[in-house]
């Protein structure tokens, strides 16, 4: 820069083009009724194709939202470029006070249900929040049957999964459990995910940096803004599989002259993921037989067990069992990890973030493969039929006890162990001498 002048990046409503260029608002992302063709700074003002036929994006995918549920955001650094802060500066902050929190705790686990209770009850009586609990959660008789709760129970708000939209209702979310209840709060939201703040209360722990000991100071932490956090990208996943039917033949008076051609309909999901997306043979006996392209080009055919395509989170569960280095979730990157592969040569490869993948039965496959994301809606994946893999620009905002960066590594050391050995002696001075 000349002249000693200072470059500065302004933070523009932000846009992404993998959300069909719609513009996100705090107030009206989970409803865009109208959508502007706008492009974000990561990416090309091209067209999504060129005369080549080569993807025009950025890879460095597209840039997360900064704002998670209806009050909270990241705090904006005015030296950030293309939205990317060091991991160090993310911090939480609050347009308006919260007032509401979705309690997510593991069903049926007796040794949640007095934190659970303690939890909610200074959440209503001393904090005056608007609590959000699942449904089946109270219909546990542990807590349906106890009447000195039964009082607080009534000032809940409650909701079905799959029925009742709670996107714009929810301030932050409170889990109780392990890892798997992180993950259950990030399937409940397929836009933008209030701040999630994780207690370990489960088996493993690895995603939930929270202890339970000193809950009513963390979570005023929280509360007053006084908090890191970590955005866990997710990838989002749609499903496009071929419905083949037969069609009954009828003449003009309606009588049916044959029992039909088949004709074939296509019928599209569409999933958030945060730890991996997992291809495998299913009960087959045989090696699934499924070609991975990246932006429209065949780059292998995976002959294994399967394949799993894991974010930076994901990369320290199925993918490092199976042999995938770990990612720290501040790394933008697709991680893709073949399981059991019949060649030597098959190495767990990251691929940037902005990339697209495609994951199909190869035309001579011996069977059909089967499909999980995050190890829930399993299904069925026939010829025809494809997954079509992105990174997702509605990242998990995950609150942080200490910063990214400590939390993980000591995550790294407290669950998995990472690199603990005996240490090796020091060298005496009789040893100096050989």
């Amino acid at each position: 820069m000349d002249g000693g002048e200072e470059l500065r990046v302004e933070a523009a409503p932000y846009c992404c083009s993998s959300c069909d260029g719609g513009e996100v608002n705090a107030r009206s992302m989970a409803r865009r009724s109208h959508k502007r063709k706008t492009r974000s700074l990561s990416t090309s003002s091209a067209g999504s194709s060129t005369e080549h036929g080569r993807r025009n994006q950025s890879l460095h995918g597209p840039s997360p939202v900064t704002t998670f549920g209806p009050k909270a955001c990241m705090l904006q650094n005015p030296h950030t470029v293309m939205h990317i802060q060091d991991p160090a500066s993310q911090k939480l902050t609050w347009n308006k006070p919260p007032k509401s929190v979705l309690v997510i705790k593991k069903i049926r686990d007796a040794s949640l249900l007095q934190p659970f209770k303690e939890l909610c009850i200074f959440l209503t009586e001393v904090k005056d929040m608007i609590v959000y609990v699942e449904k089946k959660i109270l219909e546990d008789p542990a807590i349906s049957d106890d009447e000195n709760f039964g009082a607080i129970t009534e000032k809940f708000c409650t909701f079905r999964d799959d029925l009742d939209d709670i996107s714009n209702r929810v301030d932050f979310i409170i889990c109780l459990g392990g890892d798997g209840t992180l993950l259950y709060a990030s399937s409940l939201f397929q836009e933008s995910v209030p701040p999630v703040m994780a207690f370990h209360l489960g088996s493993l722990g690895f995603l939930t940096p929270f202890k339970f000991d000193t809950y009513q100071s963390q979570v005023d932490q929280v509360i007053e803004g006084n908090a890191a956090i970590v955005l866990r990208s997710r990838l989002k996943v749609r499903v496009l599989k071929e419905n083949w039917e037969k069609k009954a033949r009828l003449d003009e008076k309606g009588i049916i002259l044959t029992n039909g051609d088949t004709e074939s309909g296509r019928k599209s999901v569409q999933y958030q993921v945060l730890n991996e997306v997992v291809v495998d043979r299913g009960p087959s006996s045989y090696l699934s037989n499924v070609d991975l392209f990246l932006d429209g080009h065949l780059i292998t055919t995976v002959q294994g067990d399967g394949v799993i395509v894991s974010t930076p989170t994901g990369s320290t569960a199925y993918a490092v069992a199976a042999g995938a280095s770990m990612i720290h979730p501040n790394v933008p990157a697709i991680m893709i990890t073949p399981i059991c592969p019949h060649s030597l040569s098959f190495r767990p490869i990251v691929v940037p973030a902005g990339v697209e993948l495609k994951i199909m039965l190869s035309r001579d496959a011996r069977n059909t493969a089967w499909v999980s994301f995050d190890g829930r809606k399993r299904q069925e994946i026939c010829h025809g039929d494809s997954i079509t893999i992105t990174t997702s620009c509605f990242p998990v905002p995950s609150i942080c006890f200490r910063d990214p960066v400590n939390d993980w590594f000591e995550s790294l050391a407290q669950c998995l162990h990472w690199n603990v050995r005996k240490k090796q002696n020091q060298l005496s001075s009789e040893d100096d001498e050989f």
